[in-house]
């Protein structure tokens, strides 16, 4: 018997994928709407012969209709985030013993849909991505202090993702004061502003790909594309590089990139502000090779109808990368497209290595580090692809 006033009741046969672990309730999987439930609020789900599959977060106005939160019926109050927070904060725990910089909370991986908690030391970077957890932004944050004790919570609500939930696109301090910091990851430091710097403040993404390149980097020449605060290039400095050549569009990226190799006393790097592309086609022709080279570039397309020139864009790179690549050198190239699911990846680095005339051996294929866990049932938690290869 349903508790709720408000029910969205699914077509036949449409609950298979909320069974089967999947976190969203699409709008065309809607046979009818019970109440009249407004953008963020509540609802039970329904399946069409009335039986409950649970609650979720229900947004007209979206593609995603329905957010999954929880298989019963219950009260999504502050008791709830504590509860769910907590859990997602001792998971990361375990994996990362020793720090307290980690993403806490990954939205649907993490069963807080449209939520992402990144957390650095003292301060915490908020993000929200669906209606229904925006309007209940203060909550959170009184929960996050609960269990924290932060001396300053941001919002990072810039992404265009918001569009989509008829949200508008914010910034800006929440609770206490931030300032710029430093962390400490896998024995580098680096600064953070979290309120103006990469994201939600730093990459927290790629923090163990970063150590792949220990067995390579020993006085060897690296090159470091689209370089961002240093997070690779520097690793590989530091492993013991003759050179690093760190290259990146945005000149506040590579200022804050020199910052962190002089926090490091790391002084085998240079910096170069160029478009990647024609950097990459100038040391082409110009004969120019590293005996490793890295290529972490942003996401080449935030939707599916955009796949087809994100894969030419891909190629493109990949090829002169590996064009680039002294014989017997080492090759690391990542995607973050989660619309360029894995085993496209790798095959469009195949086709890349044809078109090169370059012989590629791969020795590890990754995805995001842990405190960013995907869900089997659900491809789109699965974003992350990086790819280490020897060459020939």
């Amino acid at each position: 018997m349903s508790t709720l006033a408000q029910h969205v009741i699914l077509k036949k046969n449409e609950e298979k994928r909320l069974l089967n672990g999947h976190q969203w309730i699409f709008s065309n999987e809607i046979h009818r709407i019970e109440g009249a439930p407004k953008s963020g609020d509540v609802v039970e789900i329904l399946r069409s012969d009335g039986r409950t599959s649970g609650i979720g977060l229900y947004n007209p106005l979206s593609l995603i209709a329905v957010r999954f939160l929880s298989s019963v019926v219950e009260t999504i109050d502050e008791n709830f985030f504590e509860r769910r927070i907590r859990a997602a904060y001792d998971l990361r725990k375990k994996i990362f013993a020793e720090s307290e910089t980690f993403r806490v909370v990954y939205g649907e991986s993490d069963f807080l849909p449209g939520l992402i908690i990144d957390k650095y030391d003292d301060y915490i970077s908020v993000q929200t991505f669906s209606a229904g957890m925006d309007s209940r932004l203060q909550v959170i944050c009184d929960v996050l202090e609960k269990i924290f004790q932060p001396k300053g919570i941001v919002e990072r609500n810039e992404s265009s993702l918001r569009a989509l939930e008829n949200i508008p696109e914010r910034k800006g301090i929440l609770r206490g004061s931030v300032q710029p910091a430093v962390i400490e990851l896998n024995g580098l430091k680096f600064s953070i502003d979290i309120l103006n710097g990469q994201k939600s403040g730093f990459f927290l993404d790629q923090r163990e790909n970063r150590l792949l390149l220990k067995p390579f980097s020993k006085n060897v020449a690296v090159l470091d594309c689209f370089s961002n605060e240093g997070g690779f290039g520097l690793y590989a400095a530091s492993f013991g590089a003759a050179s690093v050549d760190c290259v990146d569009i945005s000149d506040e990226a590579n200022i804050r990139a020199k910052e962190n190799a002089s926090l490091n006393s790391l002084k085998s790097v240079s910096f170069h502000t160029a478009d990647v592309f024609k950097f990459l086609d100038e040391s082409v022709k110009n004969k120019k090779n590293w005996n490793v080279v890295i290529l972490d570039p942003p996401s080449f397309t935030k939707s599916r109808k955009n796949v087809p020139a994100a894969i030419k864009g891909y190629k493109e790179i990949n090829t002169n990368g590996l064009k680039v690549v002294t014989a017997n050198g080492i090759f690391l190239s990542a995607s973050c497209s989660h619309h360029i699911d894995q085993q496209t990846f790798l095959n469009i680095i195949a086709d890349s290595s044809v078109k090169a005339n370059r012989k590629i051996k791969l020795l590890k294929i990754s995805g995001a580090s842990p405190d960013h866990p995907t869900l089997p049932s659900m491809p789109e938690t699965h974003y992350l692809k990086c790819a280490l290869f020897s060459v020939e």
